[in-house]
């Protein structure tokens, strides 16, 4: 068993003010154009794919602290998935919203790598290669598109 000489700290917010804390996150998934044009007719054997994904990427966030051991257990207010369809690839943004002491990019970055996440699995079967590889699917560019905080006027 590894030993680590620091230790983990779950940052003590208690101190910090309730602001309307923002984030957006981003990212894609490549896929062969075959793959595409049938997530655009609804042809894939697993059913909707984007609304299968919308639904997974909701439910990491809500369950981002339990699967990143140091986030806040925190009152999401808004959550919102959007997707973009292009020739050979999807993008998928996650923004989520809550009033309080920390902000939301972890949750946002979890539920979009969830959402990209459930598109390929959704799709395996169309992607697989003979030998059941996937030389045509990767999921790229994920990031923080945007942070915002606003006080909260009282």
């Amino acid at each position: 068993m590894h030993r680590h000489d620091v230790s983990m700290v779950m940052v003590d917010i208690s101190e910090k003010e309730d602001v309307e804390r923002i984030a957006v996150a981003s990212g894609s998934i490549k896929l062969k154009k075959s793959t595409v044009e049938k997530i655009k007719r609804g042809n894939i054997k697993k059913g909707d794919v984007l609304g299968c994904a919308e639904t997974a990427a909701i439910l990491a966030v809500k369950k981002t602290p339990d699967m990143i051991p140091l986030c806040h257990p925190i009152n999401i207010e808004a959550i919102k998935v959007d997707f973009s369809i292009g020739e050979s690839d999807i993008k998928a943004a996650v923004s989520v919203k809550l009033v309080g002491k920390t902000g939301v990019e972890m949750d946002a970055l979890h539920g979009l790598s969830v959402a990209l996440l459930t598109i390929w699995d959704m799709v395996k079967s169309e992607e697989k290669d003979e030998t059941g590889n996937y030389p045509h699917t990767w999921i790229e560019e994920i990031k923080v598109e945007r942070k915002e905080k606003r006080l909260i006027s009282k």
